[in-house]
């Protein structure tokens, strides 16, 4: 703790540091940034846009950067990645900023943060073009958990064929996220055909009885093979379910 305080002291180490450090997480005028996360549980801390003002998003990931050298941010608009990429241009200039508008995620790295890098891969599969919000942010957290992502697009089961011929693929993964919506029969489909764990990823795409992901979802819960189910929509969930499971895999190779 002293450590600590004497280089708060010398300018070498802002409160907001300190206080994560101390505490492990730090408290901005937006709420509280869990800086210890990843170290505690394995998974980054992200900041959720939904529900959040813009101004109130920018504060938090200008916190996460000034503890983590990182910043995650997930599901936002247009104005709120203007609003975070404003701030971040004050308060850490020298970090480089990626924004993903399809997969509304957004993502600032200082030149001193360290990316894992785990001897695993998992794949990234979508039954169709719709699919691909959900996926897409799947695929930021398993990248940002060190793991090499393979996508699998649009092999969905209304044409047969086009799952059947992806299968050689499929079964080169570690892991599998296999997002679907309409009655999510996907997911079902891979895992009865591979040997590797299958995390259904349900999609709210779909309309009339039991749309917007309902019926995918129940599908999936009742699914006849052996597969892990996260809720609709749910891409950071599978994303670090999958990035835990290849963390494993890489402490096991070593």
């Amino acid at each position: 703790m002293r450590d600590i305080l004497d280089s708060v002291a010398a300018g070498d180490l802002s409160p907001t540091e300190a206080e994560a450090a101390l505490s492990g997480y730090a408290t901005s005028g937006a709420g509280r940034f869990d800086a210890a996360r990843e170290d505690r549980a394995g998974v980054p801390e992200a900041v959720l846009a939904d529900g959040k003002t813009p101004t109130e998003v920018a504060d938090l990931a200008a916190t996460a950067i000034e503890t983590t050298d990182r910043a995650i941010v997930t599901r936002l608009d247009t104005s709120t990645a203007t609003a975070v990429r404003e701030r971040l241009d004050k308060t850490a200039p020298d970090a480089t900023v990626r924004w993903d508008d399809r997969s509304n995620w957004l993502v600032a790295t200082t030149p001193a943060f360290e990316r894992p890098s785990l001897d695993a891969s998992v794949g990234i599969v979508t039954a169709g073009t719709s699919d691909a919000v959900p996926a897409g942010e799947a695929a930021l957290i398993v990248e940002e958990m060190g793991v090499t992502v393979t996508r699998i697009d649009d092999v969905g089961v209304a044409s047969l064929a086009r799952t059947i011929d992806a299968v050689d693929g499929l079964r080169e993964q570690d892991v599998l996220i296999v997002a679907a919506g309409r009655e999510g029969a996907l997911p079902t489909v891979v895992a009865g055909l591979v040997d590797v764990p299958v995390i259904g990823l349900p999609v709210s795409t779909g309309y009339g009885h039991s749309g917007e992901g309902e019926a995918a979802l129940s599908g999936l819960l009742q699914s006849c093979t052996a597969l892990s189910v996260v809720n609709i929509d749910a891409g950071f969930t599978a994303g670090t379910q999958a990035g835990l499971i290849a963390r494993q895999l890489d402490n096991a190779r070593e």
